[in-house]
């Protein structure tokens, strides 16, 4: 679970961004890494990949608005898409004064990452970025609309009679929570204690009604043409797995069309790389977490973030 230790951060329209930065003595020694969850996700979600990136960077992890400790409006009703999503993360990067960055987004998290950095675009409301973004993964991923029903979360909409039981609420989630694993990870008795500590996660703090708004904003976003903006020299790293049954290879393979000088993630033995492509889309529960932090501290590098604010 996350600390119940976090900081805050006021939105334009009042809502309260909750957020932790992991690492922090790190800050002006090494580049921080912003990692942006995906559709129905907390900030705990991340505990074991951003406690062993912060071993050596400031990892900062958040709650989308309306999610875990962040709250919504409280003046208004307002739309969640994926434009304020981004602008939302915005608010909280310029509240924390960095000048250098880099940014890993998970599913819906990588939409939003890539709507950051298309915020200088903007057609009504272009919106420059008082900070750098050198490094960018894109991890289980999409750049355009998926309008295949064969994927996707699978959310039980059932609205209960009376409240759920904490059990009850466990039997709902498992469905959701299985389908970022494929079967094999699933059945396999050597997971079912991870599962089960995770599904534990699942039963609080993850509203329905802005779980379904993420879900809209995910079928009502447009990045045609803004992907031969980014900077050549931005370095972008894909991860996604050939197993992903939430959003498929195709559309990992869709970025590296679009972004002709991405990298994937490589395949083998050695520090760095990672031993196949077999993961479903929770990607970082795949294989030991040590795999897939020097899979990041090797594309980030080690280059000292010197424009970093202390």
């Amino acid at each position: 679970m996350a600390s119940s230790k976090y900081s805050t951060v006021k939105l334009e329209d009042g809502a309260i961004m909750a957020y932790e930065i992991r690492g922090s003595s790190h800050l002006g020694v090494q580049l921080p890494i912003v990692l942006i969850a995906g559709m129905s996700s907390r900030r705990c979600d991340w505990e074991r990949l951003a406690t062993s990136l912060a071993d050596d960077r400031p990892v900062l992890i958040f709650d989308h608005r309306g999610m875990g400790d962040s709250t919504l409006s409280p003046t208004k009703d307002e739309l969640i898409n994926i434009e304020s999503l981004a602008r939302d993360l915005l608010v909280l990067l310029e509240h924390l004064q960095w000048k250098e960055l880099a940014i890993c987004g998970f599913s819906m998290g990588g939409v939003v990452a890539q709507q950051l950095l298309f915020l200088p675009y903007h057609g009504t409301n272009p919106t420059l970025l008082p900070f750098r973004v050198t490094h960018v993964l894109l991890a289980a991923t999409l750049c355009s609309v998926l309008r295949d029903k064969r994927y996707g979360l699978r959310i039980d909409l059932a609205t209960p009679a009376r409240p759920r039981t904490e059990e009850e609420k466990k039997a709902v989630a498992r469905p959701t929570l299985e389908s970022l694993f494929d079967p094999q990870w699933v059945a396999n008795p050597a997971n079912k204690e991870r599962f089960e500590a995770l599904l534990n996660t699942q039963t609080s703090g993850r509203p329905m009604k802005v779980i379904l708004q993420q879900g809209r904003a995910l079928n009502r976003f447009d990045f045609t043409g803004l992907h031969d903006k980014l900077a050549r020299d931005m370095q972008i790293l894909v991860i996604h797995g050939e197993i992903d049954g939430v959003v498929p290879l195709f559309c990992g393979e869709e970025i590296l069309r679009r972004i002709p000088w991405a990298k994937t993630v490589e395949i083998g033995t050695a520090p760095g790389q990672v031993p196949s492509h077999g993961f479903g889309h929770n990607w970082f529960e795949y294989f030991d977490i040590r795999v897939w932090r020097d899979a990041i501290r090797k594309f980030l590098g080690k280059a000292p973030a010197i424009n970093a604010r202390l």
